[in-house]
């Protein structure tokens, strides 16, 4: 079989790594970037229960890639900076990370051709199964006629006393959207913003690189689905090519974080490679509570949102986050879930 994978960031890579063991494979790598500039853009942040074992998989040992162990992250839910509204959440696990590196690592010895979008046609000819793992822009896929998508900007930045020790978050009014800071290590720090209103992400950002000067290293933006699986049908084209990853909504949106959903998305491809009716179905069952986890935050931006209409909806995402608080890397609590909705 042969293989185009379109796209190499988290789950891209991650295939690239493990279709080319397959002996009865032959998988060509497709980015749009040029390889100098080839960048894993926003959030560095994961949980190091989950990307280890993965790594592993990889034939790579994740520990070599962590760059700060989170102890607390600082949730402000108040005005301004430091309102002294806060929640803080004990960490467990949650960590960030090299993504980059980890990336470079994963697909090293693969075969990708850097500085190329291939013409959909020209891949139909010459491979058997297109991958699209193209992120927000589904390059290869149905256009989605109603979806949910947050524009987002990070900077990399380097401080001469770093504002904070450990994560801190900013959620915005009515869960729009978040600011925030994730530790590098040695100074460094991701600070970033995203807003579905475009209106708090300047604002915050510019007041709190005035609190805090820093050097700017480095400034990306992209716009990020929030848009569920279940909302993203379909997941193939009905010929050669299927979606994989954040092309097909595997955003947690709650937390806005696509690292670990995309990658288990990507594992459950490798696993039904095959059998693409079965991967299909699996997408759909294992992100089931994402349509939940939509349809609250949606609710919240539109202000439509009523904790006694709602509870059962709320009671399953808190179900869910704390049954799997090693997956999520934190302690979970329902009583910072209920703050959230006030805000």
């Amino acid at each position: 079989m042969k293989i185009a994978v379109v796209g190499i960031g988290v789950a891209g890579a991650y295939l690239m790594n493990q279709l080319s063991d397959l002996h009865d494979v032959h998988v060509q790598g497709f980015e749009r970037m040029p390889e100098k500039d080839h960048d894993a853009v926003c959030a560095w942040a994961t949980c190091d229960n989950v990307m280890k074992d993965y790594a592993k998989l990889c034939g790579l040992n994740f520990d070599n890639y962590v760059l700060h162990d989170g102890k607390k992250m600082r949730v402000d839910i108040g005005d301004g900076i430091n309102s002294g509204n806060t929640i803080d959440i004990k960490l467990k696990g949650m960590i960030s990370y090299d993504k980059l590196k980890l990336i470079q690592d994963m697909i090293s010895g693969t075969n990708i051709e850097y500085e190329k979008v291939p013409n959909k046609k020209n891949l139909e000819q010459d491979f058997d199964l297109i991958i699209d793992s193209t992120g927000f822009h589904r390059h290869y896929l149905p256009k989605l006629r109603d979806e949910l998508w947050i524009p987002c900007i990070q900077y990399k930045v380097k401080y001469d006393q770093v504002p904070f020790d450990d994560f801190y978050l900013k959620a915005f009014p009515l869960l729009s959207g978040y600011f925030w800071y994730f530790p590098l290590g040695n100074g460094y720090a991701h600070i970033g913003s995203g807003d579905f209103r475009r209106k708090q992400t300047h604002i915050f950002m510019d007041s709190f690189m005035k609190k805090y000067p820093c050097e700017v290293i480095k400034k990306v933006g992209r716009p990020v689905r929030i848009t569920p699986p279940s909302k993203c049908l379909p997941f193939g084209d009905g010929n050669k090519t299927i979606g994989v990853g954040e092309s097909i909504g595997t955003v947690y949106a709650l937390l806005g974080e696509g690292i670990i959903p995309s990658t288990i998305c990507a594992q459950l491809f490798v696993d039904n490679l095959y059998d693409k009716e079965r991967y299909f179905s699996e997408v759909l069952s294992t992100f089931k509570i994402y349509t939940n986890v939509y349809n609250f935050i949606k609710k919240r931006i539109s202000q439509n949102f009523s904790i006694l209409r709602d509870f059962v909806e709320l009671l399953k995402i808190y179900k869910y986050m704390k049954k799997s608080e090693d997956r999520f890397g934190m302690e979970i609590n329902m009583l910072n879930l209920f703050k959230l909705t006030k805000i």
